[in-house]
């Protein structure tokens, strides 16, 4: 890649290029709050977003979110979000939703370019002096130790 930064897409800019349309939910009994409820309904929600397949990410964009979200992304190139904080279906399709919103957000984000830098001198000199200090303060011991044993 050039030294060219590709466009950070908010989780609202992304909101607006991808519909919902391209999710696929799944639901089944969730073990979370809900008391005699959580035996009838089917409140867990998972989310399938086809990164692979969908026309609204670039081919860059893809690649992307699936090398940063690899532990995510099956080998079908579907991302799996799940949901099961919530009482209702509802509730948890809509955090299902913000979560993969954030997560394509966050891996879409370019990540600042790290420059290395030299260790300034006086650092250098302080960390030395340090070691001297120490290694004085430990001498003085082993000298009044050796004194016993004698």
């Amino acid at each position: 890649m050039t030294g060219v930064r590709p466009h950070h897409d908010t989780e609202a800019a992304l909101r607006r290029r991808i519909p919902e349309s391209e999710f696929e939910f799944t639901f089944a009994r969730s073990g979370g709050p809900g008391g005699q409820n959580v035996n009838k309904v089917n409140t867990r929600v998972t989310l399938w977003f086809d990164v692979r397949g969908s026309r609204s990410l670039t081919a860059e964009e893809r690649h992307t979110v699936c090398r940063s979200l690899a532990g995510r992304v099956g080998n079908d190139g579907r991302l799996r979000v799940v949901a099961l904080r919530h009482r209702t279906q509802r509730a948890n399709r809509e955090t299902a939703i913000q979560r993969l919103y954030e997560l394509l957000s966050t891996a879409l984000t370019p990540k600042p370019i790290r420059r290395a830098t030299k260790t300034p001198h006086h650092a250098i000199a302080r960390r030395l002096d340090a070691k001297r200090q120490r290694s004085a303060r430990k001498g003085l011991r082993r000298k009044s130790a050796e004194r016993l044993w004698e």
